[in-house]
């Protein structure tokens, strides 16, 4: 079990494999859910730690960089919990965080990955109190630039509840998708994190519903939980 934990996404993608026809669902219904223009980036949250928020971001960006020939690119957003790096096996440093730093341009941080489409700016080095870097101009002079040059921008955050750090990057993007993990995630702390987000006037996209016993994510409309505005 501990060797499966080492390998790359590389490793284990599957075109065929059950993820991947979920994933090209999903990317095919976040597009225009709401009948607006194409969307081209996205943020992936969870509610909490632990409910795969970083293996649903990376599924993703491989799908669309794969099946649909997009130049993509994702981000590590987590920058207390970072795992693309490990996930695409590239450098973790530099990375985002110098880019928040002013240290380092977001094009001179991206690491190539084996397949042409996609590339990755990994987390960059931990810090221990990281949210003061994302108030400011230079997280939208970050995503101005980044947006420019690639189709689709899928950016991993940390968890909504814990931290405000995918609050502050939600206004950077066209919408936001949480993990939730099936079986396992309170409705009240799944509401919670609805809340947050719409508060924050970002652009709730839906929900993927984790199934980690199955390894199959699904996709659904966050009305289709019976989620109301009035809701406690």
């Amino acid at each position: 079990m501990e060797s499966q934990k080492q390998k790359s996404i590389y490793d284990i993608f599957d075109q065929e494999s059950p993820i991947a026809t979920e994933m090209r669902r999903l990317y095919s219904n976040i597009r225009h859910l709401d009948g607006r223009a194409s969307k081209r980036s996205f943020l992936v949250t969870s509610a909490d730690r632990g409910e795969g928020k970083s293996t649903v971001a990376s599924h993703l960006a491989f799908t669309v960089a794969r099946f649909r020939g997009k130049k993509s690119l994702i981000i590590d957003a987590d920058l207390r919990r970072p795992r693309l790096h490990q996930i695409f096996n590239v450098p973790k440093e530099p990375g985002l965080l110098e880019c928040l730093e002013g240290t380092h341009d977001p094009l001179q941080v991206v690491k190539d990955t084996p397949l042409e489409n996609l590339k990755v700016i990994p987390s960059g080095k931990r810090i221990r109190s990281p949210a003061h870097l994302f108030e400011g101009d230079i997280l939208s002079e970050i995503f101005e630039k980044i947006k420019f040059y690639y189709d689709i921008v899928i950016v991993d955050s940390a968890p909504i509840i814990p931290v405000s750090d995918p609050m502050l990057i939600s206004s950077e993007v066209d919408g936001v998708i949480i993990v939730l993990l099936a079986g396992m995630t309170p409705r009240n702390v799944a509401l919670r994190a609805k809340n947050i987000l719409l508060d924050a006037n970002a652009n709730l996209l839906g929900v993927v519903v984790n199934n980690l016993s199955e390894v199959l994510p699904y996709y659904y409309d966050y009305r289709y939980y019976g989620y109301s505005e009035d809701e406690k």
